[in-house]
């Protein structure tokens, strides 16, 4: 069932696509929102070769698809003011944080897809990448993470085979999740982003990344936090390359 915030924010999951008559939102993109799906299903549900370790692209995916927490969300329209775009993903941001589940291991699952269909292929790269950059920082921040996924496809590679190119996707979209502890990887490189990963899981994460988080907080001169008793999600910790 679709669930609406604004006339123009709603949240539709797989059901929502098949539906007659269907929202008004959808007309004439439905099709594309169809290969969402499909390419979550066929691509980062599976294995693949290039990935460089075994399982599925998305260790996530099939969680959030089977417990119909994959949300997908529309922007419309062939142009995009940045700052509206900001303003429209800090509504989804918000709302995400009130989302059922909101604690325990099922919570990892739930994810925000952001779909822009409209947009002509070269400026939605441009879009996309320009405000994942601007914007994870404050994401990061509140324990969230702002993935970007394009026909690109992004220049962002794998975890496991940096010449692996993850992010590709059939429709441009910003992606909004929460943080895991295998996220270090991503975060690990800027002061900000990687102080927002200490705050969460310096002390909750897997054992066999403490030496790396270390290492992480020496080379920015970051303070390692206090272990917190603070009630925290429960996270996988399965390493992940796409996300």
């Amino acid at each position: 069932m679709n669930r609406t915030l604004f006339p123009e924010q709603t949240l539709f999951t797989e059901p929502d696509l098949r539906a007659d008559p269907l929202h008004p939102l959808l007309t004439g993109v439905v099709d594309q929102l169809r290969a969402v799906v499909e390419w979550a299903r066929e691509y980062l549900c599976e294995p693949h070769p290039d990935l460089g370790r075994k399982g599925p692209v998305c260790p996530f995916a099939q969680g959030s698809l089977d417990r119909d927490t994959f949300y997908l969300a529309v922007y419309r329209g062939d142009t995009v003011d940045e700052a509206e775009l900001d303003e429209v993903l800090a509504v989804y941001r918000d709302w995400f944080r009130h989302l059922e589940p909101l604690a325990g291991p099922a919570a990892q699952f739930k994810t925000i897809l952001l779909t822009l269909p409209d947009l002509p292929a070269d400026l939605a790269r441009q879009i996309v990448d320009r405000t994942q950059s601007r914007l994870k920082p404050d994401y990061t921040e509140q324990g969230l993470m702002l993935g970007e996924f394009h026909d690109g496809p992004p220049a962002k590679g794998g975890l496991w085979n940096a010449e692996f190119r993850p992010l590709h996707s059939p429709v441009p979209m910003l992606v909004v999740r929460h943080m895991v502890a295998s996220d270090l990887p991503f975060l690990a490189d800027d002061p900000v982003t990687l102080a927002g990963y200490l705050r969460r899981f310096a002390h909750n994460g897997p054992a066999s990344l403490r030496r790396q988080v270390a290492m992480a907080a020496e080379r920015h001169g970051l303070p390692v936090p206090e272990p917190t008793t603070d009630v925290v999600i429960l996270h996988q910790t399965t390493n992940q390359g796409a996300r």
